[in-house]
């Protein structure tokens, strides 16, 4: 199964070209061998809520995207706002995707606890929060990586009945 995948990146620098975009990178690499998934659609937008919201609203109702992974904007500086962005636009949460995130961060990095990442359904979309650093994104999908397929599969209605798993 072929996964249609967006990518937002939340950095004030960034959007101003001030600094290269490594996280997206390593999501994009791990998004293509892990998870088939294709890129349909990458940006780059200030730490602004409204401007986050929005990129995050034309991904899955323009784009139709299946998944879409943020990163950056995660952390507790007064600019960090993607989980709050992430939340006025989802309309179910998935705590269990940030809870193991976090879980499986923590046994590398006490600080892990400070991540405000979220997960939640828009539509027939799942959002993830991921840190922005790229060792955090590696790490976090690395959590997560191996359910994605069964809970894209479900949410999508490629599968409608929950598989034990062996």
């Amino acid at each position: 199964m072929r996964w249609n995948v967006a990518i937002l990146t939340a950095s004030d620098r960034g959007s101003r070209g001030e600094r290269e975009d490594t996280s997206a990178q390593v999501i994009r690499e791990l998004v293509e061998e892990e998870l088939q998934g294709v890129i349909i659609e990458y940006r780059i937008v200030p730490d602004e809520i409204k401007e986050i919201m929005a990129s995050l609203i034309e991904m899955t109702d323009y784009y139709q995207a299946d998944l879409i992974l943020t990163t950056g904007g995660t952390g507790l500086s007064p600019r960090d706002v993607t989980p709050e962005a992430t939340m006025q636009v989802i309309d179910r949460i998935v705590p269990g995707i940030a809870e193991a995130m976090r879980m499986s961060a923590m046994q590398k990095t006490p600080r892990a606890m400070l991540s405000r990442a979220v997960a939640g359904i828009r539509g027939q979309t799942l959002i993830i929060n991921l840190p922005g650093s790229p060792k955090g994104v590696n790490e976090s999908l690395a959590a997560i990586m191996e359910q994605l397929p069964h809970a894209l599969n479900i949410l999508t209605g490629k599968e409608t009945e929950h598989t034990e798993i062996t």
